[in-house]
């Protein structure tokens, strides 16, 4: 009997109506089966006491918090069972083997395997690295080689300042000794002057050399440090790259026709050279390797969050979510090779049947009301947008005309140009942030405060792209204020006031944990799916880029 699986009492799903198709697993609303199974593994994780392991649900358990993303896959085995098999992503208390959950695609951790043998040589060079930078020796050398050349500049430049004034009073003598002096006697002292000129010149060089022989003395003497620790760290450079090619090569992942690929492989196909670091350690691969491994037949699949939030990221306990692009795209595009999956819903034009509102139109300008799921511009696999459709509608316009952008899922107001120059007047009313702009929205939970400032930097999730992260590194400065408009049965109806406009601002501030910690309602990237995301862009002012004039327009939200 296999100690992964775990069937489903006949009677408890006989109501349930099977999936035809396969999860598709970057965009989905989990199957019912998926809930239940989902349930089982949260109370599982609540009560077990097989592992150790602070995920930060309950506060007072010690150690280093750190949430994970957990994995279901629906299954049907050899007797024509339904149960599910559970992963976890990454490595949990300390190790990747568990009495629960399915075991790595290739388990690096596996005692005296050829990553954990590197792994000790790696560490004992960045040991004797770490031993080389710390010696008194080596440290003492360096900080007198920089004491040494700050003493030589001071000194080559202080014979250089007296050369200088020697140099004006020999000018003041030959001046005087041309009007006082003839013959012999202006001969010799000219003679004089040219021979003191010379033995300052030989002077400053004689110093330069001194300094310089000083400098290169001590520089060789650190250059024994200095060699070792290149040569270390060329090793460790060489080594690291050979062990992270060999376990590239190690991660083998199957699909339902049995074909195998590797990671180097996959990620060759995508015409990317950097594999992502954790690339095949998600739950998803783990749990259709070992479906495909054992002769099971894939159903559905899904993935929840259990525990604290990253610091970056948006991860909500007991939520769901899809499977991350960067990391997971290329693997699993090989390993559902073969099974019929449901329908990217990304590929579907939600904006059919929907029209553009046009709220105001002159010679300049045209501003619309876009509805929710609705382009502003065209995408990757749907032409239909804002920009398209009007376009059709409107002769004899010219230049970029989309000026700014709203999410496809929001709605609101937008402003496009009818030629250049008013694109370029209006464009720099933004950039300099003289645009006002409102938007409505409703956030989950009641909020204890009226208003406030919210400030997080962010920038594109790269591993999963067009997710935005909370990143003081490489983030870009985005500020909003908001104050809270009603209270209503467990949500509450806010204005917020961009100061910035960056990709997801409002939604990334509203739902991470240094910002409101209440996501928007609907938002099906960083909260939960509803029939659409409540947020509305109601109010927009800037001025006509012809006659600079006030233009202020208003549209309610219909939530």
């Amino acid at each position: 009997m296999d100690s992964y699986f775990h069937k489903f009492p006949s009677s408890s799903i006989k109501t349930i109506k099977l999936p035809t198709k396969f999860t598709f697993p970057f965009y989905y609303e989990p199957h019912p089966l998926c809930k239940i199974a989902t349930k089982e593994v949260q109370k599982y994780l609540l009560n077990q006491k097989e592992f150790e392991h602070n995920f930060g649900v309950n506060p007072d358990k010690k150690g280093l918090i750190i949430g994970k993303m957990f994995g279901i896959l629906i299954v049907r085995n050899k007797k024509r069972e339904i149960g599910y098999l559970t992963a976890v992503s990454g490595k949990m208390a300390g190790t990747n083997c568990h009495k629960r959950f399915v075991p790595p695609v290739y388990n690096m951790l596996k005692k005296d395997s050829l990553f954990l043998n590197e792994e000790k040589v790696l560490n004992k060079i960045n040991t004797e690295i770490e031993q080389l930078e710390k010696d008194s020796t080596y440290n003492d050398l360096k900080a007198r080689l920089a004491f040494e050349k700050i003493k030589a500049v001071q000194d080559i430049s202080e014979h250089k300042e007296l050369r200088k004034k020697a140099r004006k009073k020999r000018k003041l003598k030959r001046l005087k000794a041309v009007s006082e002096l003839s013959g012999k006697s202006l001969q010799m002292l000219q003679e004089k002057l040219n021979n003191d000129s010379i033995k300052e010149k030989q002077l400053i060089n004689n110093v330069k050399r001194y300094w310089n022989y000083q400098i290169e003395t001590m520089t060789e003497d650190l250059s024994f440090f200095n060699n070792q620790i290149f040569n270390l760290k060329t090793l460790r450079k060489t080594k690291s790259a050979d062990l992270q090619h060999y376990l590239f090569e190690q991660y083998q992942f199957l699909n339902s026709k049995k074909e195998t690929k590797n990671l180097i492989q996959l990620f060759s196909e995508k015409n990317d050279q950097n594999i992502p670091a954790g690339a095949g350690e998600c739950a998803a691969p783990k749990l259709l390797q070992y479906a495909f491994l054992n002769d099971f037949e894939p159903l559905a699949m899904a993935e929840f969050w259990w525990g604290k939030s990253p610091n970056k990221e948006i991860r909500k306990h007991q939520q769901f979510y899809p499977s991350c692009q960067g990391k997971c795209k290329p693997i699993l595009k090989h390993m559902l090779s073969g099974i019929e999956m449901d329908t990217n819903p990304m590929l579907k034009n939600p904006a059919i049947g929907k029209e553009l509102e046009i709220v105001f139109e002159d010679n300049e300008l045209i501003v619309v009301n876009k509805p929710a799921d609705f382009l502003s511009v065209p995408g990757i696999h749907i032409h239909d947008s804002v920009f398209t459709r009007i376009k059709q509608q409107i002769k004899n316009i010219s230049g970029p005309i989309i000026i700014h952008r709203l999410d496809m899922a929001t709605s609101g107001l937008l402003v496009l140009a009818k030629n250049k120059r008013a694109h370029k007047e209006i464009q720099n009313q933004f950039i300099k942030k003289t645009i006002k702009k409102r938007y409505t929205a409703l956030i989950e939970g009641n909020l204890i405060k009226n208003n406030g400032s919210i400030i997080l930097p962010l920038r594109v999730d790269l591993n999963d792209r067009p997710r935005q992260l909370v990143c003081y590194e490489f983030g870009k400065k985005a500020i909003t204020n908001w104050e809270v408009i009603k209270r209503n049965k467990g949500n509450t109806k806010i204005y917020f006031y961009p100061i910035s406009g960056r990709t997801h601002q409002l939604r990334v501030h509203a739902a991470h944990t240094l910002g409101l910690n209440s996501p928007i309602i609907g938002d099906d990237l960083y909260g939960n799916k509803s029939k659409r995301l409540y947020l509305h862009a109601d109010s927009l002012e800037f001025k006509h880029p012809l006659t600079n004039k006030i233009m202020k327009f208003n549209r309610a939200a219909d939530f």
